[in-house]
């Protein structure tokens, strides 16, 4: 693929994972935010674009770190966000919020401007999150897994492509409110930079809270920008195989 100033920051890190590790370090969202060209989403963030795409096409010319998930079957996909992004936060979220809750208790009142909406705004991801996963997990997961499946198997009697197409705009909608939450959290830190003083629990903190922001947007962009639209045009190949229309979510 060839690179330029025009091309969606979004298919410059389908295209080659490894791009991505330049947009978290200029901040760049290449998740939610990823469908603008490169120039303009330079531009927003007040950077040369020209530099931007000689870091992207340096690092692009080492092996990328992942698989080619754009091509990969979309069973190994789903295995991969479940095993990689799924469990992990689900312990990762926990941990946080206890460290969140011992910093509240003793530095609360040091920085109530920032402590306790951060607290607040933590606490509404975290519910948001634990149930947009668990639908995923029961719901729109097993949907892509058992479709890629059908594909060999006619007359299936649970049409699973059915539970796709009508959950995705869902998730997306959900995506977005989560990205929200997690620039809040960002701006009410200063980028996540702990005051002087700040104990070691403090600065753990901070610490996870940033690999959380950097995580969800690589679990955002493959869910958003590679799962998502694949599995889409599967439930409308297999419906269209099946001369019916799609079901609603």
């Amino acid at each position: 693929m060839t690179i330029t100033t025009e091309t969606h920051v979004a298919e410059i890190a389908i295209a080659d994972p490894a791009t991505i590790k330049v947009f978290q370090q200029h901040h760049i969202d290449f998740c939610c935010g990823g469908r603008l060209p490169l120039a303009e989403a330079c531009s927003r963030h007040g950077l040369d674009p020209d530099a931007i795409l000689a870091e992207l096409r340096a690092v692009g010319e080492s092996p990328a770190p992942e698989p080619r998930w754009e091509t990969e079957p979309l069973t190994a996909l789903v295995e991969h966000i479940q095993a990689r992004y799924h469990r992990p936060l689900r312990e990762e979220l926990p941990r946080l919020q206890a460290m969140l809750a011992k910093v509240a208790s003793r530095h609360g009142q040091h920085l109530p401007e920032v402590i306790p909406p951060l607290v607040e705004t933590f606490e509404n991801l975290q519910e948001e999150l634990l149930a947009h996963m668990a639908k995923e997990d029961a719901v729109l997961f097993p949907a892509i897994v058992a479709s890629e499946g059908a594909l060999a198997h006619d007359g299936n009697p649970w049409q699973p492509w059915l539970a796709i197409e009508g959950p995705v705009p869902v998730m997306e909608e959900e995506h977005e409110s989560a990205g929200a939450a997690l620039a809040k959290m960002r701006q009410l830190t200063g980028g996540y930079v702990a005051p002087e003083w700040a104990c070691p629990t403090f600065r753990g903190l901070y610490h996870g809270l940033a690999q959380l922001e950097a995580d969800m947007h690589v679990h955002v962009h493959l869910e958003n920008h590679v799962l998502f639209p694949r599995a889409v045009m599967l439930a409308q190949a297999l419906a269209a195989r099946a001369e019916r229309p799609l079901g609603v979510f």
